[in-house]
């Protein structure tokens, strides 16, 4: 076990996850965040949103008392030698810029509290130019003779995936210009070390911007081959094989080549528009405009899922319209940007009767758009349905049967947002299935 002491500020989804796999990999660690409802909720191991295998390492670990959480930023600072910052970076109100409210406040908060020479170090996702202005914020701020590091290790966390991301990462980044940084950030990487688990020690400027060029990258792959599905759609093709035959090219491959209602979540919409606007203030405006495109070609495939429901449904006033999921992903409880979310809140703005379930995010998706009708089940949710929408690709909705769920309804009409179920076997049930990608 070692002998460093850690702090994670910011204990939403990043920091709860990393603090809780810190104390798994053998560190005290102290998680502090200024929302006392959400830390009394942390310290009785109750962890505020859906991630698989998390409850347990939390609990596992308060338990033990080796993982704290606190509101004290001055008990943050003269606990720990190594303070990880993982709060939010959401887009400014009516922008497209990151908000750096979050990030300042936190540098500044901890380097105002550490009482012995401390690193900090950024895994929230910022944007490029930021550690080096934090740097200064942090030594401005610091007590006298006290000695602050900053370095910037980005994380790379999918969700419903988050704990093995962060035990057992694809690849570790650290941006600093402090080599004592980098042999403590060694130190405490030194399980996936050990599993050779590549290790990039880099500058500033070429961390900040790994993990956006990272989430650009998966949103123009996206956006690809969903272009392609309209191209598909219209002209008679199969989206499915167009996407196997080109992902057997090694230079291509296969994953992210899934053509549907597109993306959504907390960091790709977030990050991209993010990046647009940092490099028009860097004065490189048509270097990202690309991303425009990529980002107008993801928004429209949930026009397309509203215009197919229109086609089967001309009357869409009163009709009853089943979703199937309002989180991002499968695995998850997050609807930021969902896709189905917003598909379900149209459908219902045009008039239609709109019954929603999904296994984990009814009750986050009942926050953001409370009037439409929840339910808790999958039968209840296609009980007199004239169409059914399949909008995220749980399991439960993939290993759906046509004739248990054609006695239920009232028409048997379903939309696969996901291209996920086995299209021959539903319409050999008797019913219309119309695919995002295959003509109709």
């Amino acid at each position: 076990m070692s002998s460093m002491k850690l702090s994670v500020i910011g204990t939403g989804y990043l920091g709860a996850t990393h603090a809780a796999s810190m104390a798994e990999l053998g560190f005290e660690v102290l998680g502090v965040d200024v929302d006392k409802v959400k830390v009394d909720s942390l310290s009785r191991g109750q962890l505020p949103f859906h991630e698989p295998g998390l409850p347990e390492l939390l609990k596992k670990h308060v338990d033990s008392g080796r993982l704290r959480f606190t509101t004290s930023f001055d008990e943050a600072g003269s606990f720990a030698d190594i303070h990880f910052i993982a709060v939010g970076t959401p887009q400014r109100a009516g922008e497209h810029g990151a908000d750096m409210t979050y990030v300042d406040a936190s540098v500044a908060g901890i380097a105002r509290a550490a009482t012995r020479d401390t690193l900090i170090v950024g895994k929230s996702t910022v944007p490029v130019g930021s550690a080096r202005r934090l740097k200064d914020l942090a030594r401005d701020g610091a007590g006298v003779g006290i000695e602050i590091d900053l370095a910037w290790n980005p994380e790379f966390l999918r969700e419903g995936f988050a704990v093995e991301d962060t035990l057992r990462p694809d690849r570790l980044v650290v941006g600093t210009d402090s080599d004592s940084a980098v042999a403590k950030l060694r130190e405490v990487y030194a399980y996936a070390l050990g599993r050779d688990t590549p290790f990039i020690s880099t500058d500033y400027e070429t961390a900040e911007l790994v993990k956006v060029a990272a989430n650009a990258f998966l949103a123009t792959k996206i956006s690809f081959i969903n272009a392609f599905a309209e191209v598909t759609e219209t002209v008679g093709g199969d989206i499915r094989v167009l996407a196997d035959a080109i992902g057997l090219d090694k230079r291509i491959g296969r994953r992210f080549l899934n053509a549907g209602v597109g993306f959504g979540g907390g960091c790709l919409p977030k990050d991209i528009r993010a990046l647009q606007a940092r490099v028009s203030e860097i004065g490189l405006d048509s270097t990202m405009r690309f991303l425009n495109e990529v980002d107008e070609v993801n928004l429209r495939r949930r026009d397309r899922v509203v215009h197919i429901v229109h086609e089967l449904c001309p009357e869409l006033d009163g009709k009853s319209v089943a979703v199937l999921g309002t989180a991002f992903k499968p695995n998850s409880d997050d609807v930021r940007d969902s896709p189905a979310l917003d598909v379900a809140g149209r459908l219902f703005n045009e008039g239609a009767e709109v019954r929603v379930y999904d296994p984990q995010a009814n009750s986050n998706a009942a926050k953001r758009f409370p009037r439409l009708n929840y339910c808790q089940s999958l039968e209840e949710a296609v009980e007199g349905a004239d169409v059914i929408l399949l909008l995220t690709e749980w399991d439960e909705f993939v290993q759906m049967r046509p004739e248990t769920l054609a006695p239920l309804v009232a028409h048997r009409q379903i939309v696969d947002g996901r291209n996920v179920l086995r299209t021959e076997q539903w319409e050999a049930a008797g019913w219309i299935v119309r695919a995002l990608g295959r003509r109709a």
